[in-house]
């Protein structure tokens, strides 16, 4: 009797059922890819996110409606994402932070369907383990499967009831949880906003809203009548007048805004309303004297700067616009092509000008900052940020402020604006320069008349936007009028 073979390699894979390999859905496919370079490499998702989605409708790869529904992967996991943690902590029997990072992006992207978008339960499930299959392999595709089935086992609101601290107990905690804010950034805001709960939480929900893409006429070169008529050519609706600036255009429909022909020419550009009134302020306060030279001392990457060339050439007035990154340099000088005025750009440190002291009519400085007032648009700022970052930025805003006020001269005006409505970053700001013995003497301007129809704009004289109540960023600006 022959003794019966112990390996039988071609009957066993006969009967082993073979793995289909992964299925590729493009969609969530780039959402991966987009939240991975935000987490790796610094980016910021609407800088990253155009160009991969573009090159994804240019191959075939998406239409439409899965490029909405990509946009949405992408920026829902991010503005929640501090929420859709705290799920997934509950739901793993280990430290978050000991999850490998794309493993934790597959999980986020699930987290985002089940709680946060109306897809099917299966349907959130199951792409995201085919997900993990095609990006970290399916030994993790198992742990992503039995992870995300457990957040199934609840909607948002189960959760958040489960995992937010009682609000009388802990308003602020409670707060963080429910709207997906860091605790610090919840206690500034509340801080710059006052009031009670009901305003407070209006402006968290504002920041987890996709805000409307919001463009800026130039004067001189284009209109919004002909941005309307443009945007609205065979597509009514898409688009509608500015709340506030004349110059606005909203597009209410998404698309984008480089299909239209003022846009791409650079007669129109991308910008925040609030932006465009903080320009349009600075333009309209009284000065004594001459108006024939401009200074943009913060002007990267070139959106104020080029409505001000253009509001400055309607008067005969020169603008010199200056930046302290050579590369933002030239995205300035790229924005101003074309100006009808007279400008310069430079790349220059505003706290150690190149120009000398007085002379200037109008002076503006956007100053870097912590940019909490955008997070509408930039939400992984959000998880970013820290307060140590405070520590660098407020000494600078300040040096930047004193900087722009000597080289104003006597009867000229400085414009003093942020992203940011922290306090710290925001009045308090203006006030410590202002005090301090041997500045530059200045005064304040009433900034609330030079934005005729805006409304819940405080007591003044200075002017803090917010996305609730005026539909921008939540933009900060103060008038000074340079005096002996």
């Amino acid at each position: 009797m022959s003794e019966r073979p112990r390996h039988h390699p071609s009957g066993e894979r006969a009967r082993r059922p073979q793995r289909r390999p992964p299925r590729r859905d493009p969609v969530r496919a780039l959402a991966f890819d987009a939240l991975r370079a935000v987490a790796e490499r610094g980016a910021y998702a609407n800088l990253v996110l155009p160009p991969l989605l573009r090159r994804a409708r240019e191959s075939g790869e998406l239409d439409a409606r899965d490029t909405a529904l990509a946009t949405e992967l992408v920026y829902g996991t991010l503005r929640r994402q501090g929420t859709y943690d705290a799920v997934i902590a509950a739901c793993v029997d280990r430290p978050l932070e000991a999850v490998d990072p794309p493993v934790l992006d597959v999980l986020r992207i699930g987290a985002h369907q089940l709680l946060g978008t109306r897809i099917p339960s299966h349907a959130a499930v199951s792409s995201c383990v085919e997900l993990a299959r095609l990006v970290v392999g399916d030994g993790r595709a198992r742990f992503v499967n039995a992870v995300l089935r457990r957040v199934a086992g609840h909607d948002l609101d189960g959760w958040l009831e489960r995992l937010a601290p009682p609000y009388d107990e802990n308003p602020e905690g409670h707060l963080a949880l429910v709207h997906a804010h860091p605790r610090w950034i919840v206690s500034a805001l509340w801080d710059a906003l006052g009031g009670g709960r009901e305003e407070i939480e209006r402006l968290l929900a504002a920041d987890n809203e996709r805000p409307e893409v919001t463009l800026a006429a130039r004067p001189g070169r284009s209109s919004a009548p002909e941005l309307l008529a443009a945007a609205n050519a065979g597509d009514p609706g898409r688009a509608r007048p500015g709340r506030f600036s004349p110059h606005a255009v909203r597009l209410t429909e998404g698309g984008d805004p480089g299909g239209l022909p003022a846009v791409r020419e650079g007669r129109a550009g991308v910008q925040d309303e609030g932006s465009q009134l903080v320009a349009l302020a600075f333009a309209r306060a009284p000065l004594d004297g001459p108006d024939a030279r401009w200074l943009d001392g913060c002007a990267g990457p070139g959106g104020k700067a080029a409505l001000l060339g253009a509001l400055a050439a309607e008067r005969g007035a020169a603008l010199l616009a200056a930046e302290l990154r050579p590369h933002r340099a030239r995205l300035v000088a790229r924005a101003l092509a074309g100006n009808p005025g007279p400008y310069q750009v430079v790349a220059a440190d505003g706290t150690r000008p190149a120009w000398r002291p007085g002379a200037f009519d109008r002076v503006l400085v956007d100053v870097p900052c912590t940019g909490l007032g955008a997070l509408r648009r930039r939400p992984e700022a959000r998880w970013r940020r820290e307060p140590g970052d405070l520590d660098g930025l407020v000494p600078l805003q300040r040096a930047l402020l004193r900087e722009a006020l000597a080289a104003c001269r006597p009867g000229g005006v400085v414009a003093y604006a942020t992203c940011s409505p922290h306090l710290a970053e925001t009045r308090s700001a203006v006030t410590d320069v202002l005090k301090r013995p041997g500045e530059p003497a200045a005064e304040w301007i009433d900034a609330r008349p030079l934005l005729p129809g805006v409304p819940g704009l405080g007591d003044g004289p200075d002017v803090q936007l917010w996305p609730h109540r005026h539909g921008t960023d939540a933009m900060y600006l103060a008038l000074l009028r340079r005096t002996a």
